[in-house]
């Protein structure tokens, strides 16, 4: 499967927000990453449904929205109806995340777990088989344009290595410091989604370098 690059809206320029989408929309991107804080789970706050629904208005692609917030299962119905296709918890805001699970793909949406730096990937044992996704944190929550986490690169083997033993169908998906200096090696070890905020979204092209992004995650070069 081809690597899927997912923009991630955050970075893009509120004040011209239908001209960052439709840049989206024209470039080679599957999918806009949407991170939805509230302050509290993380320290920053981002936007609400409002935005969000400006969103999907604009967007051609499906929404991939990642909650940085406690309680999510307060808001599952109130994300479907804003128009998110992939909906992802936290693992460490939820107290019974089978059960977030199973709700939020009963609203018509994939399901995907994320995860903190710090957490262990062993505490997905017990879920890999019936999630879409795993977006995995390789910065620290809340803020963009933070420095990668190197031990990211080991926790993606290992999740791979989980995910075939489970014979999972879940993305493995990184959302953190990715560049052109590391989405090759990202793909090499098992990832199938790279979040890209401000690389895209700085760049002098932003729609030339999702091009790049896609370039470097060809599988041609992969599999070189």
């Amino acid at each position: 499967m081809p690597v899927i690059i997912a923009p991630s809206i955050l970075s893009a320029d509120f004040g011209n927000l239908n001209r960052d989408c439709q840049m989206i929309n024209e470039s080679e991107a599957e999918w806009f990453h949407v991170d939805i804080m509230d302050g509290v789970f993380v320290p920053n706050i981002s936007f609400g449904f409002p935005v969000i629904k400006a969103i999907k208005k604009a967007a051609q692609k499906p929404l991939d929205v990642h909650l940085m917030i406690v309680d999510p299962d307060r808001y599952i119905t109130h994300f479907a109806e804003a128009g998110a296709n992939i909906l992802s918890v936290h693992i460490e805001a939820c107290n019974h995340l089978h059960r977030t699970i199973h709700e939020i793909k009963r609203q018509g949406m994939k399901a995907g777990v994320a995860i903190n730096p710090h957490t262990g990937i062993s505490l997905l044992h017990d879920i890999i088989a019936d999630i879409d996704l795993v977006c995995m944190m390789s910065v620290n929550p809340g803020f963009g344009g933070q420095k990668f986490i190197e031990n990211t690169y080991h926790k993606i083997a290992d999740l791979k290595e989980l995910i075939i033993s489970k014979n999972s169908q879940a993305l493995i998906e990184i959302d953190g410091g990715v560049a052109t200096g590391n989405a090759l090696k990202l793909v090499q070890q098992g990832a199938d989604v790279l979040v890209a905020g401000n690389t895209v979204f700085s760049a002098p092209d932003p729609k030339a370098m999702v091009s790049e992004l896609k370039k470097i995650t060809s599988s041609d070069i992969i599999s070189a």
